[in-house]
């Protein structure tokens, strides 16, 4: 009988006792044994098998009434007896705020707490014996009934360390599993500031120069700005997807996935599979996505589907990109099309900025696996990657929220009907269609200024980006004598293809619609564009003139 596939499954007991396939990442303990910091931070995308590391953590150092070293005797870590003597000789304290997805900060506050009394609770083995005095049993009860002070809970991490510390006369390691959850959740929300000044306190209080701490490890999908969150914090060290330290542990390698995919029959073709789950890049290592490989291994039919995308609403994501500039919806386009685009990345994420600095995004959607870095330099202590989209998979997202920027303004019907009517010929249909598209939709848009002919073109190629199933879309490319805005090319060679050139009415020379798109016409005629279609062996091939003044729109067919 094959092993079960562990979809949603993170606790790393679980896993084990109860036959579920495991992709052995123990040595990540051995890494984390032998790392002289106090406490490191590791940001990874989601789903990348960040609790389910820290659940394993949690069974090896825990020293907990049951006995968990046998869990650990048939993986890698069992290889090294010295640092095996280690299992199960710590007290600690495990919190995870996955799960901390609030809209108001009242509901995060009472949760908050209840997170502390549920800690304090985990551990009131504490009350026996005469390792407290009088006065911290009287304010634990107070704390475990929920009656204490919201400042007494603030410093909950720091005051149970040190009971921990005196009962059982040995350091605490704390494991605090997507930190930055309630963070997103504040900056959605509208409560950023409050949480990020509970989470300092909070933070600091247990890391921050506590003589009882062995060793602390947290993780989240950002490394939040040190000034925000972690400051004064001078034992950190923080290793995020740009670094070298922990990278073979979060994610599937490929030899990993070959393995897994063989012990499960899958019928596939490799190339297929890292098309469309492959891409991530941590550090120098070349990662699968570990969810979307045991989606694909648990599916039936064998289906490659975005199953990663699909895991979450990406709320923030859509939020960032509809509200961004021109310039990144063009970027955005370029992304979508196979291009790579540069940009200064910095590891801390101030996320109160985000929205004003449209860079901030790029920096966000790297951190949190929606973009690869394809190659990085450093100049003058300033990081700068080449960024594109990792994967056929995270493409799908991108693909849909472009869409869905046209579609909030007209129907499903309509729209499917405009581009029928564009690849079938009908352009006195589609003028029609795309006149009220415009007057709909623009308004995301600037068309005042002088990158007109540049926004109409981006808008133009968004909506195109649902045909790429059976067309290939393609802009700005050498044809003939020139350069054509936009050309779509069907992959079935008996369709018909379309050249569409984009002029704006010159209000210097009282220029007008009709004179706009009859240049349009012939510059795509005097340059010769088609040229690159008929060396493919398309012949049925329609010249389209697009003009524009404003909101207002002449289609004209060549």
């Amino acid at each position: 009988m094959k092993k079960k596939i562990p979809i949603g499954v993170s606790n790393f007991k679980k896993v084990i006792e109860d036959n579920y396939y495991f992709v052995d990442k123990s040595l990540f303990i051995k890494e984390i044994v032998e790392d002289g910091s106090e406490v490191i931070l590791i940001p990874r995308p989601r789903r990348f098998g960040k609790t389910l590391n820290m659940s394993m953590l949690r069974y090896f150092y825990e020293n907990s009434l049951e006995d968990n070293h046998d869990l650990f005797l048939k993986l890698k870590i069992n290889e090294y007896k010295d640092i095996m003597d280690m299992q199960g000789k710590y007290p600690v304290i495990y919190i995870t705020f996955k799960d901390e997805k609030y809209s108001k900060w009242e509901e995060f506050r009472n949760s908050f707490i209840g997170i502390i009394k549920g800690l304090f609770r985990e551990h009131d083995y504490i009350l026996e014996g005469d390792f407290l005095k009088e006065y911290e049993k009287e304010e634990l009860f107070q704390i475990l009934k929920g009656e204490a002070s919201y400042e007494v809970y603030l410093k909950g991490l720091s005051t149970l360390s040190g009971y921990l510390y005196r009962y059982h006369n040995q350091k605490v390691v704390i494991l605090i599993d997507e930190y930055d959850v309630p963070i997103q959740s504040g900056y959605i929300s509208g409560y950023y500031d409050k949480v990020i000044e509970l989470m300092r306190i909070f933070l600091s209080g247990g890391l921050k120069d506590n003589t009882y701490l062995e060793k602390a490890v947290l993780t989240g999908i950002l490394r939040v700005a040190k000034e925000s969150i972690f400051s004064g914090l001078n034992n950190l060290s923080v290793s995020t997807i740009l670094g070298y330290e922990y990278n073979d542990y979060f994610g599937f390698l490929d030899e990993e996935v070959e393995t897994l995919l063989k012990y499960y029959d899958k019928q596939y073709e490799i190339e297929d599979v890292k098309r469309w789950y492959n891409g991530y890049r941590f550090g120098d290592r070349v990662i699968y996505n570990p969810w979307s490989i045991l989606s694909f291994a648990k599916n039936i039919k064998d289906e490659f589907k975005a199953y990663w995308v699909n895991t979450s609403s990406n709320d923030l994501v859509k939020r960032l990109l509809a509200k961004g500039s021109v310039v990144l919806k063009r970027e955005l386009e370029d992304l979508i099309e196979g291009k790579t685009i540069e940009k200064e990345i910095f590891e801390n994420i101030v996320m109160g900025e985000i929205d004003n600095d449209s860079n901030t995004v790029w920096n966000f959607l790297l951190f949190t696996g929606y973009l690869k870095v394809v190659d990085k330099k450093t100049e003058r202590a300033r990081t700068y990657c080449k960024l594109q989209i990792p994967n056929l998979e995270v493409k799908y997202l991108y693909e849909s929220v472009v869409l869905g920027w046209f579609n909030e303004s007209v129907t499903r019907e309509k729209f499917d009907l405009m581009l029928k009517s564009l690849v079938s010929g009908d352009i006195e249909f589609f003028e029609y269609l795309f006149s009220d598209f415009v007057m709909k939709s623009i308004s995301y848009f600037d068309v005042s200024g002088e990158e007109s002919e540049k926004v109409y073109h981006s808008f133009v190629l968004g909506i195109l980006v649902a045909l790429s199933d059976n067309y290939e879309v393609k802009s700005n490319r050498e044809s003939g004598f020139g350069r054509y805005d936009i050309m779509i090319i069907p992959r079935d060679k008996t369709k018909l293809a379309v050249i569409i050139e984009f002029k704006k009415v010159n209000n210097i020379r009282k220029e007008f619609l009709e004179e706009a798109v009859e240049k349009a016409l012939n510059q795509i005629k005097d340059r010769n564009y088609k040229a690159e279609l008929l060396d493919r062996g398309i012949k049925d091939i329609i010249e389209l003139g697009i003009a524009f003044e404003g909101k207002k729109v002449l289609i004209k067919k060549g």
